[in-house]
């Protein structure tokens, strides 16, 4: 049975296609419940006669994947990172013509990364293929592993907010909820008691009295769950942070839940442990009537999706935005009718803004594909967030505030910023030399005067943060921001030919705007993508609309150079060029291109280009010489010593072929009934 992929995979399948036959490798990134192992067994099922070395973290992702597709593949061999790494001497029998990298980021792993980096230069002609949820390693000085392993090509991109707004995840009710505060409320106490100032301990000792009633006033767990956990009878991940954690964890269960269920079934996974698979079949295939909480450490971060969960539960302490991202993903599978829900609970005020990570990415979705929602929705419409802990977070920002650095004390170091870059787009993450905050200092003072946190921001200091360019809506302001940054890459490097991963020093996402702006002016057409001012605007700094156009043309005139010096574009399958254009490879992909026109084919054939595949060209003339060998000695006993004047290896190539009639199901050599009639028809003697 063919394997059917979503409209989603099925575009980035394509665009996997044509890279690799361009450029020899390809990354995907797109968020987890997408389904992107699909377009990998895709590939497969199309070159059923070409073979897969298939890598992932673990053997348990590999069948768990296979499971889902319930189909086997004779031409794809599996091997974990950890069993490549151990079996290095063994790289050189491999010998993959696809080498598939599932959750390419963990290649960054110091030892696992020397191995992948073997088994590549090994077999640099395999065409490989990456898939991943992120290719950031966020806490690796976030390196990037599209760059390091594909050259940075990536055939398709998509973050999890734009999966969730384009439909193709469901949208998840998201509910915030605290699970534990005294060690927070133990340290603020010492913070203000080491105050200098009175008058300042005694107010900031009123507002933490304030937050203190604030808690306990708020809904415990219990409540909290009973209200929002709608399917009593529904399957949930709980993502804990270790061991002990999720001991500790499971403890609390009883009365947590004891509104929902008071004999809920409770399963428990670690990751690589002998027991775990059985729990995990056991959660997967609980249909009764009662709560199923699948409590795990690591386990389902990456690679395994579970179908039918209701939702997760984020039991966690500040993480790396790809591993919430990833536990959030749990939830989520495309082709699901059902709304999720997440519940995120946390330990500490810090962690309550990770959701502004999500949020960013679906309002940034949310304008890049205005077809999704009428022209009268707003984004608030869209994704809801039930936070449970909205007037304890107001107090504790106001507290925050006061004891942190003074106003005008981030107001000169934001000022210093803007003398320093002619700006305030200042990285939300971003911490000056001294230690203030100041990307989330500008991102208060937006939400101060907006009126979604209270907080003292007077007129005069609205008016001092506009001499210095203060941005208030950044919404308003994304289209013109936008041409900013291309105009200061265009004045950098002197061109638009942006990579999909780039982000500016400013930390704006450029190349993922530049490639859903083309993909959207490919389906839309540019007349509903774009006003006529905006494109002009795009065009006089020299936008590619289409990138494999102008990389043909590009590729195009070095063949024609090459022609012009040599008579020929007979070009060894290594050669590049002086300015770094793999110009032999290029040509050898394009006779198996199907990307490419009729008037692209006659303008190559016109400088000496001729269809056939290298491979048939060598065949054809080793051919002509066994049909000499063949008149003139009246048949083809030819030793397999033999060579030719010119020093061909007759012999040998005889050999293998007789050995390849023996066995038709080994690599190598195509032989199919044409050729072996033509060797008939010269006496080819088969035993």
């Amino acid at each position: 049975m063919s394997i059917h992929l979503y409209k989603h995979n099925e575009d980035a399948y394509r665009a996997v296609e044509t890279m690799l036959e361009e450029k020899q490798m390809a990354a995907v990134i797109h968020p987890t419940g997408t389904g992107k192992s699909m377009i990998a067994f895709k590939l497969v099922e199309q070159h059923p006669h070409k073979h897969f070395l298939w890598l992932s973290p673990s053997e348990y992702i590999y069948k768990t994947q296979l499971e889902n597709i319930d189909t086997q593949f004779s031409n794809i061999e599996y091997m974990s990172y950890s069993r490549l790494m151990k079996h290095e001497d063994s790289i050189d029998t491999l010998r993959p013509d696809y080498i598939i990298l599932d959750e390419f980021h963990r290649c960054g792993a110091a030892e696992w990364g020397k191995s992948v980096k073997k088994l590549m230069e090994a077999y640099p002609n395999a065409k490989r293929l990456g898939l991943s949820a992120t290719n950031i390693r966020y806490l690796d000085n976030q390196r990037n592993m599209a760059e390091e392993l594909f050259e940075g090509n990536i055939a398709s991109e998509m973050t999890l907010g734009e999966a969730i707004v384009r439909k193709i995840l469901p949208e998840p009710k998201y509910v915030i909820a605290m699970y534990s505060y005294k060690k927070e409320l133990e340290q603020l106490k010492k913070r203000i008691e080491g105050l200098s100032n009175q008058g300042l301990v005694s107010e900031n000792e009123k507002l933490l009295e304030q937050l203190k009633r604030a808690l306990e006033q708020a809904d415990g767990l219990t409540e909290v769950f009973a209200r929002q956990m709608t399917k009593p009878d529904g399957k949930y991940i709980v993502f804990c942070s270790g061991r002990e954690h999720m001991d500790e964890m499971k403890e609390q269960a009883g009365d947590w839940f004891s509104k929902v269920d008071k004999k809920p079934h409770i399963y428990t996974a670690y990751y690589n442990e002998a027991s775990t698979s059985k729990a995990f079949a056991e959660f997967k295939k609980d249909t009764g009537s009662h709560l199923k909480l699948l409590y795990c450490i690591d386990m389902l971060n990456e690679g395994i999706h579970v179908d039918d969960v209701d939702g997760v539960i984020l039991l966690r302490p500040t993480v790396s935005p790809i591993i919430y991202l990833q536990q959030i993903g749990r939830a989520l599978s495309a082709g699901s009718k059902t709304q999720p829900v997440i519940f995120d609970l946390v330990n500490n005020f810090d962690s309550l803004y990770c959701i502004d990570c999500l949020k960013n990415e679906m309002q940034e979705a949310f304008l890049l594909y205005p077809d999704t929602h009428s022209k009268r929705e707003h984004f608030d419409d869209r994704f809801r967030i039930i936070d449970e802990t909205k007037d304890s977070r107001e107090i504790f920002m106001r507290l925050q505030e006061n004891l942190g650095s003074a106003w005008d004390t981030y107001y000169e170091a934001a000022k210093q910023w803007y003398e320093e870059n002619g700006n305030l787009k200042i990285p939300k993450n971003y911490v000056t030399e001294s230690g203030l905050t100041l990307g989330a200092w500008i991102n208060t003072q937006r939400r101060v005067k907006s009126g979604n946190i209270s907080g003292n921001l007077t007129w005069e200091k609205i008016q001092k943060l506009n001499d210095i360019g203060m941005i208030w809506d950044v919404t308003d302001s994304s289209w013109q921001e936008v041409l900013e940054e291309l105009k200061s890459y265009r004045n950098t490097y002197g061109n638009l030919d942006i990579k999909a991963k780039y982000v500016s020093p400013t930390g704006f996402r450029l190349g993922s705007w530049i490639n859903n702006m083309r993909f959207k002016v490919k389906k839309y057409g540019i007349e509903q993508a774009l006003t006529d001012e905006q494109r002009k605007a795009l065009e006089e700094l020299g936008m590619i609309w289409d990138h494999n156009k102008q990389k043909w043309e590009e590729y195009f005139s070095a063949a024609k150079t090459y022609y012009k010096e040599h008579g020929n574009l007979e070009v060894p399958a290594k050669y590049v060029t002086a300015d770094g254009i793999p110009l032999g490879r290029w040509l050898s992909n394009q006779t198996n291109s199907h990307s490419m026109t009729d008037e692209q084919l006659q303008r190559l054939q016109s400088i000496g280009y001729r269809l056939e595949s290298k491979t048939t060209i060598q065949w054809n003339r080793k051919f002509e010489l066994a049909k000499t060998y063949y008149e003139k000695n009246g048949n083809l006993d030819v030793p397999v010593s033999y060579s030719t004047d010119d020093g061909v290896k007759l012999g040998r190539w005889i050999s293998n072929i007789r050995c390849k009639r023996k066995n038709p199901n080994a690599s190598g050599m195509v032989l199919d009934t044409e050729r072996i009639a033509r060797l008939d028809s010269i006496g080819m003697n088969w035993k």
